[in-house]
Order: C-alpha cells, then structure tokens, then sequence
C-alpha cells in the first residue's frame, strides 16, 4: 500500500468584502505561504443584502485577478445570507487551473460596481510541497 497523501481540499481563507459598490475595489483574500504551491478549488460568497443585478467580479492572482474565475454577476445574491458559488466552470473543453506559488497574492475584485452591501468570501483549495 502507498503513502497516505495528507493534501486535502480545506477553507484556506475566510475574508471580509466590505463592499460592492466601488468600481475596481481589489481586496487580498490569500496568500501562497512560504515554502508552498496553491491550487484552488472553489470559493463561496455570502452577502449580507442585494449587492445589487449589476455587481460582476473576479478572483485571480495580483495583476490579473480574473485568471483563476473570470466575471461571475451578482444578480442571484439578493438577500441576506445568500451565497453564490465562485469555480472555473467545466465544459466539453476543461478549465485551466492555476498552480500559485508561494507570495502570491489571489485577490477578489468587484470589476462593475453593484450596492453597498457586505459579505464574506470562503476560499478553498489545497497547498502543496514548492
């Protein structure tokens, strides 16, 4: 029998989205540690109101923040503790996903701006040995 591989997908972050009302608004919501590689797997985004049908954001690395999970709108998230589901969408042609490396920043980013409503971003994935 093989070594027990101990990686697991986990909450790697839980961050505060203090608003969706300021265009380009960029909040950190990771970063790779030391020593580390980052796959993500998926991220959860619970609202606190209506961030408002014309709310549209990313989540990617520093630079780009739209590598990982392109324009994803908010116009389902419209009640308090309503929670939207952030991944690379599958298709007949897979998504490509990233391997971050250690001092990376993934970044949340509110690219058109929607109401003044808060939230908090749940980011899962897995780390890995540099």
């Amino acid at each position: 029998m093989g070594k027990l591989q101990e990686t697991t997908l986990c909450l790697l972050q839980k961050t505060a989205i203090t608003t969706f009302a300021t265009l380009n608004a960029e909040t950190t919501v990771y970063t790779v540690p030391t020593a580390r590689t980052c796959i993500l797997g998926h991220g959860w985004l619970k609202v606190a109101g209506d961030i408002g049908d014309t709310a549209v954001m990313t989540v990617g690395q520093n630079g780009a923040e739209n590598d990982w999970v392109g324009t994803t709108n908010g116009d389902n998230a419209d009640a308090n503790l309503d929670v939207i589901l952030f991944s690379p969408l599958q298709s007949a042609t897979p998504a490509t996903l990233k391997e971050y490396v250690a001092g990376e920043l993934i970044k949340f980013k509110v690219t058109t701006a929607g109401n003044a409503v808060a939230g908090t971003f749940y980011l899962f994935g897995f780390l890995d040995d540099a």
